[in-house]
């Protein structure tokens, strides 16, 4: 079985350090491989001429060889103008394509969650949840222990997994980052025992000083300030913020190492006394001088300045004492690629504290469950996409068929033909205000050219059943004959039909002529189920009422080149009331001679049977029902044993899970055909095509 090739990192709250670990496991990932994608899906910055810190930080510190627009695909501001207007699926498809194609480049890809902020924390979080799941990506949560009491650094952690798991989001364990070093091992102690198995903590970091505290250059950019003395002195960190109203011989007593002192521009006693200060052995280090009010030194004071070697960073705002001092405190460090110092200091902290070993092994131990409903949906889009086909739609008087055929000639995904009278359909386009292109063909079967021909050749197929040529030709009437006699003549490549009409219209001219494939005797039919976290395949549920044994080998094994031909790997289950060698019974013994009738002609696919459904799906139920099972708690197909338990239990399914069901797709034609049920969305009409398509290029 394949393993997962990228990680999700995920943030509980706001200013978790995630720069931090984001350092450590690309370390980590570069040790062990070469070509390694970072991504974001949504980042923060604003404006074009600003960059996102955290891709910035990993592109240019490890030399990566992306473009920084190769990183990402939505700004913040764009993401949440299409969540207002309602675009989310416009949205997911972006950041999933722009994904695929750094992941086609890469061995593995580093993603990083959206960044949460104060005023849409949830709502980032929610994105962050879905973008995860939509990635099919295991998450590793970064938490924050900078906090009063052990249930505020817990409780974020415990709600996080929930809402992963909820989704069917696999975690391999979590980070607490700024931890106080003198509760380091307590909170470790306690993080063991409260939080689940797939949470453990993989990581407990301390706090530090020198990664938490600003620059006097981050403190000049947040403010605005004018830098009058010290500029090649920038680098100073900020420990801490100091107004100074007292008097010199009360203030200096109490300065603290690396504090940056506020204070009036006119007080020329603080600023002179606080310039001896820093440079005296007997007091501490100074980060430098910040005078507000918009007052500058008395000019005696910045004479006395301009003749002294510049020792302390000196920078001055127009804002009141008080009010600067509020703002001071929303000042964020951030580790950017020009800082090396914090860099080094962030991987020696991520490679002492973090259990690497168990990071690795926690990983490998996650074997992915099957390909996420919007990545499989992508996948065949772009399948669809790399050749593509021409797909009739004969019901081309269906005002839902014409927005599907819009969405689908605008994204190139096939070539569409439609059938009816051009008139009359090129009325309803405009009427609808689609944009479909003149060029493409609309034909009407009555005025045809090709009409005698297609009635010949039906003639030639069906006269042992005693078809008459009159009657041939007005068959070919029909569309639905008329759109599969082109697909078997080979003037479009797949037919799909059947939103204004019933199964058996859309499917018996199929039947009749275009018939099995070589070695096969049924057309059978799969649905393909997309769960919250996965897609699985169920066969058959709406054409074989009861299958033989014969049969029903049959249909596990179209069903597994299915789900091979859509990506998902086929780990077949053949369902029955009993599992393994529990059961007796006519209904047992058939499902038992299927599967080793099917064992029989490809030995090459995993097919286990009789077995329940809730040991093909529950790996809990399947070590107990069938240990050691290859397909048992893993399957991704699964084949029922006749049509009503199929078609029941794809619904039960549908309806109680909020499972999206694509299909009917048949299986076992020579070429495709496919049918809509007349309740389908525009939605379903663009999934079955691109399908159909697919199909097409496999028959």
């Amino acid at each position: 079985m394949e393993s997962y090739k990228s990680l999700y990192l995920a943030t509980t709250e706001t200013h978790c350090g995630k720069s931090l670990v984001s350092l450590g496991i690309m370390d980590l990932l570069l040790r062990r491989t070469q070509r390694v994608g970072v991504f974001r899906p949504i980042i923060k910055c604003q404006g074009s001429d600003r960059i996102d810190k955290n891709i910035d930080l990993l592109l240019k510190y490890f030399h990566l060889p992306w473009q920084y627009e190769e990183t990402y695909a939505w700004r913040q501001i764009e993401a949440l103008d299409l969540l207002a207007q309602g675009r989310h699926d416009e949205l997911i498809n972006r950041v999933i394509a722009q994904y695929k194609a750094l992941e086609e480049k890469s061995d593995f890809v580093l993603i990083i969650g959206s960044d949460l902020s104060a005023e849409s924390a949830a709502l980032d979080f929610d994105i962050n949840v879905e973008l995860a799941q939509s990635l099919g990506s295991p998450v590793l949560l970064v938490a924050r222990g900078d906090k009063a009491n052990m249930d505020e650094i817990i409780s974020p952690i415990l709600m996080a997994v929930e809402s992963f798991k909820r989704k069917g989001n696999q975690l391999v364990g979590s980070i607490v980052n700024r931890v106080d070093p003198d509760e380091l091992h307590e909170v470790r102690r306690a993080l063991r025992e409260t939080l689940p198995e797939e949470a453990q903590p993989l990581a407990v970091i301390p706090a530090d000083k020198d990664l938490a505290s600003p620059s006097m250059a981050e403190v000049v950019e947040h403010l605005g300030a004018e830098v009058l003395y010290g500029k090649d002195l920038l680098n100073y960190r900020v420990y801490e913020y100091m107004i100074i109203a007292m008097q010199m011989e009360h203030y200096l007593e109490r300065l603290r190492k690396w504090a940056l002192l506020i204070t009036p521009g006119d007080r020329g006693d603080v600023i002179l006394s606080a310039i001896q200060a820093h440079a005296s052995g007997n007091y501490p280090r100074l980060a430098g001088i910040l005078l507000t009010t918009g007052v500058r030194p008395a000019p005696t004071v910045k004479r006395l300045l301009d003749g002294l070697p510049s020792t302390l960073p000196i920078v001055a705002v127009t804002q009141e004492t008080f009010e600067t001092a509020r703002d001071l405190r929303q000042i964020r460090s951030y580790i950017t690629a020009d800082k090396q110092d914090k860099i080094a200091i962030s991987l020696r902290l991520f490679r002492h504290y973090a259990d690497t070993d168990a990071l690795i092994q926690r990983y490998a131990d996650i074997k992915p469950r099957g390909i996420p409903p919007r990545m499989f949906l992508y996948n065949i889009m772009q399948q669809a996409k790399a050749d593509k086909k021409r797909i009739v739609l004969p019901e081309g008087d269906d005002a839902r068929i014409l927005r599907a055929a819009e969405a689908l000639l605008m994204q190139d995904v096939v070539d569409v033909i439609l059938l009816g009278e051009p008139e009359k359909v090129r009325a309803m386009i405009r009427r609808l205000g689609l944009s479909i292109p003149n060029d493409t063909p609309i034909i009407d079967p009555n005025a045809s050219s090709r009409l005698q021909d297609y009635a010949a050749t039906y003639y030639e197929l069906r006269k042992h059943k005693g078809v008459t040529p009159d009657q041939a030709l007005d068959i070919m009437h029909d569309i639905a004959y008329f759109g599969t006699m082109m697909v078997y003549k080979g003037h479009a490549d797949g037919m799909v039909s059947g939103a204004a009409h019933t199964t058996a219209h859309t499917l018996r001219p199929a039947f009749e002529f275009i018939k099995t494939k070589p070695g096969f005797s049924i057309v059978s039919s799969v649905f393909f189920m997309a769960l919250e976290d996965r897609v699985l395949v169920y066969g058959d549920c709406a054409v074989v009422p009861k299958p033989t044994a014969e049969q029903l080998a049959e249909i596990a094994i179209a069903s597994a080149e299915t789900a091979q031909m859509f990506g998902i790997e086929p780990i077949v289950a053949m369902l029955s009331y009993s599992t393994g060698e529990s059961g007796q019974g006519e209904e047992v013994e058939r499902v038992r001679k299927a599967t080793q009738l099917a064992k029989e002609r490809r030995p090459d696919l995993i097919i286990e049977g009789p077995m329940q459904y809730d040991a093909a799906v529950d790996p809990e139920v399947a070590r107990k029902k069938m240990p050691g099972s290859r397909v048992a708690g893993r399957a991704t197909v699964f084949i029922f044993p006749d049509l009503n338990t199929g078609n029941n239990t794809y619904k039960a399914v549908q309806r109680e899970t909020g499972a999206i069901a694509i299909g009917p797709v048949l299986q076992g034609l020579r070429k495709p055909v496919n049918d809509l049920s007349r309740g389908c969305t525009v939605e379903d009409i663009i999934n079955t095509v691109a399908i159909t398509a697919v199909q097409a290029q496999h028959a």
